[in-house]
This record gives structure tokens, sequence and C-alpha cells, in this order.
């Protein structure tokens, strides 16, 4: 019986810490030093930048926080002027996603005008976290 218990309380340990570490990650942009990210992109998938930003994401066909990233960023590309939204296919460009090592999706990087990857964030961004995280206007 103790022992049962030990085992219990170390599983919801351990989802619990995983369940935080999943939290604090989820939807934030961090720094990625990564090789001319647009290179890459436009061999895969012909398509232009935006004048200010890119939005990239990355889906998959049966992933629902694909769909609400999707509403999201294309949302903010309609409204901010020289920001484009491109969604791939994960499992259609899969040298891609292993040469930009995409490990999950949705994955979203913020392209800069040049095609430089400013940011990445993997899971479903929140509006809010996307607008902070575009590159000012030049004209601003």
């Amino acid at each position: 019986m103790t022992s049962g218990i030990l085992i219990l309380c170390a599983a919801v340990i351990a989802a619990t810490a995983f369940g935080l570490r999943r939290r604090s990650t989820d939807g934030r942009f961090i720094p990625q030093p990564v090789p001319p990210t647009w290179a890459l992109v436009a061999e895969a998938v012909p398509a232009g930048l935006g004048e200010r930003a890119t939005l990239v994401q990355f889906s998959s066909a049966f992933c629902a926080p694909c769909r609400t990233t999707r509403v999201v960023l294309s949302d903010i590309a309609a409204r901010e002027d020289g920001v484009r939204h491109l969604e791939i296919d994960a499992e259609a460009h899969l040298d891609l996603v292993r040469a930009l090592d995409i490990r999950r999706t949705p994955t979203t990087l913020i392209l800069d005008a040049e095609g430089r990857e400013l940011l990445r964030a993997t899971g479903a961004p929140q509006r809010h976290q996307v607008l902070a995280a575009l590159p000012e206007s030049a004209d601003s």
C-alpha cells in the first residue's frame, strides 16, 4: 500500500513539473540564430516577403492549435501594414522542417523584411505576444 502511494505521488509530481514547463514555454517567442531562413522557405514554398515582417506558420492537418494560430496570424497580417502570413504544411515539407529544426506544430517564425528569422514560438501564441514581437515599421 505504501509503495503504491509513493508511486502515485511521484507520478503526480512528474506530471505537474511537465505541465508547468510546457505552460511556461508555449507561445513564447525565443530568439533563434538560424541561417538565412527565407532562402530555405522560398525554395520550398514560392511566396514573397512582407515589407515589415513575415509570419511563417508550420502546421499539420489534425492540429487544433494550428487552426487557432492561423486565425490569429491571418488577422494580424490583415490589420498590420507590411505584415504577411504564410502557412506551411509541415508534413508536405519535411526537408524544410528538418532544416529549420521545427519540432512541433504549430511553430511560428517571425522573419524581418530581409527574411532573417528574428523569433520563433512553439504552440499557439496569443495576439498580444505576436504584436509585441513584430519589428517596428520603417516609417514609425
